[in-house]
């Protein structure tokens, strides 16, 4: 059974899903951090509060409250993670580009098996 658990984790991406995940993780806490030390200070210089957390309304006299502020808030990280992502996917992708370009072209799969079924039709 441990074998078999062993094969189960060894196969696939499962080693690179749960490292990208960990990585993930705290990813979310350097968010946090920005959003904390950058973005909330100049959002309470500007409002008054410290963050978009306190907005919202009250709903009749049972102490129920809709908080839009905490969706804002949501929204911000979200759009945070969003685009550092995408300038990493960008940059990635980028680095994948050149690297190609550098890579010297050689003649494709096409043509070293027909070159090779020609000569062989020579013998």
């Amino acid at each position: 059974m441990l074998q078999e658990f062993r094969d189960f984790i060894m196969k696939g991406n499962i080693l690179e899903i749960a490292i990208g995940l960990v990585l993930a993780l705290y990813f979310q806490v350097i968010v946090a951090a920005v959003l904390d030390g950058m973005i909330y200070p100049v959002i309470a210089a500007i409002f008054g509060e410290p963050n978009f957390q306190n907005i919202g309304f009250d709903i009749g006299d049972s102490g129920a409250r809709i908080r839009i502020g905490l969706v804002l808030n949501a929204i911000i990280s979200f759009l945070i993670v969003a685009f550092v992502l995408f300038l990493i996917m960008r940059a990635t992708t980028s680095m994948k580009k050149k690297d190609e370009a550098a890579a010297p072209s050689g003649p494709s799969d096409n043509d070293l098996l027909t070159e090779i079924r020609d000569s062989l039709r020579n013998r």
